[in-house]
């Protein structure tokens, strides 16, 4: 697969723009995760040419409607901001964009729990950055996480799992594909979706198994709102055991004794929190070749990213 293009908040990346002319480089972001992603930068202040240094800007008003105000004189920066951005979004249409990742707590850039002053200068974090709230009103679609939430390993999994499967789903788009192509792309994502939304994986089965009657465009334009509203859930301990369970189901008529009480106990040790998702996979992974199971060898619930990336490796 060739690199995944995700926008970024450029300050993540060390460039030097904020507002006092500093940056936020986040190492994981540039060197770990940045092996399997073309970033492309983006700066919303910078960018709408408010300059650096700058002075420094917070979000006044309504969630609704907030305005951007510079904090030290008052100047209302909005109209700027928002004439920017509703330019910038239509550009980023054509970078083919698999995400995005914000800078949190920015007045432009947050995704969520920004600082917003009411009338009385009393600041809740309830706000969402205006170039942010922009973006993701244009592309509602996309994946999009912001730096801090990425510290969470469960957070960041879920946001890593879900830019390759948008990744895979643009690819899948690129080829023109028919009815059959979506039954495939489907077949190969099923277990992943059921550890994510068994309810989406069910709903996304019932959509394709009514294909015929479908017109096209809007089949797989219901199926990638379902596809990429599924894989926004969390996948827990809980569902990945299912999953695991239903797994080991397609070996009953080839593990031995001793192998079927190995799997059920490494099952059993991930579900009480004992060890990291990726012991029950390995272990799984290496039944499906020895035992050639061709069903499983193209699911891509085994692996869904990079091994490297060490994803599953969490308790």
């Amino acid at each position: 697969m060739e690199k995944i293009r995700l926008g970024i908040s450029a300050c993540l990346l060390g460039e030097s723009v904020r507002f006092d002319g500093g940056h936020k480089l986040d190492r994981y972001l540039r060197d770990t995760l940045g092996q399997y992603v073309e970033y492309v930068p983006v700066c919303p202040e910078t960018e709408a040419g408010f300059g650096i240094p700058r002075e420094s800007m917070h979000l006044e008003g309504e969630v609704e409607s907030p305005r951007l105000v510079t904090s030290r004189t008052g100047r209302d920066m909005t109209e700027a901001m928002v004439t920017w951005a509703r330019e910038r979004v239509l550009q980023l249409e054509g970078e083919g964009l698999c995400g995005f990742i914000f800078k949190a707590n920015s007045p432009s850039s947050g995704m969520e729990r920004v600082k917003l002053y009411d009338e009385n200068h009393v600041p809740r974090k309830i706000g969402v950055g205006m170039f942010a709230g922009i973006f993701m009103k244009h592309f509602p679609l996309l994946p999009v996480e912001e730096d801090g939430r990425l510290h969470d390993p469960m957070l960041r999994e879920n946001f890593v799992e879900r830019i390759f499967i948008a990744k895979r789903w643009r690819d899948l788009i690129a080829g023109k594909p028919g009815v059959g192509d979506l039954v495939d792309f489907h077949t190969r994502h099923k277990l992943l979706l059921m550890a994510h939304s068994p309810r989406h994986a069910s709903m996304m089965g019932k959509l394709l198994a009514a294909a015929s009657q479908a017109v096209r465009d809007e089949l797989f334009r219901d199926y990638q709102a379902l596809l990429m509203e599924g894989a926004r859930m969390r996948a827990t301990v809980k569902k990945n055991t299912n999953v695991l369970q239903h797994l080991m189901g397609y070996f009953k008529k080839d593990l031995t004794a001793d192998e079927k009480q190995e799997l059920l106990e490494v099952i059993e040790l991930y579900h009480r929190g004992h060890v990291p998702l990726i012991v029950p996979i390995t272990l799984i992974r290496h039944y499906v070749r020895k035992y050639d199971q061709p069903y499983l060898k193209v699911q891509v619930y085994l692996s869904p990213h990079p091994v490297e990336l060490a994803l599953r490796n969490h308790v």
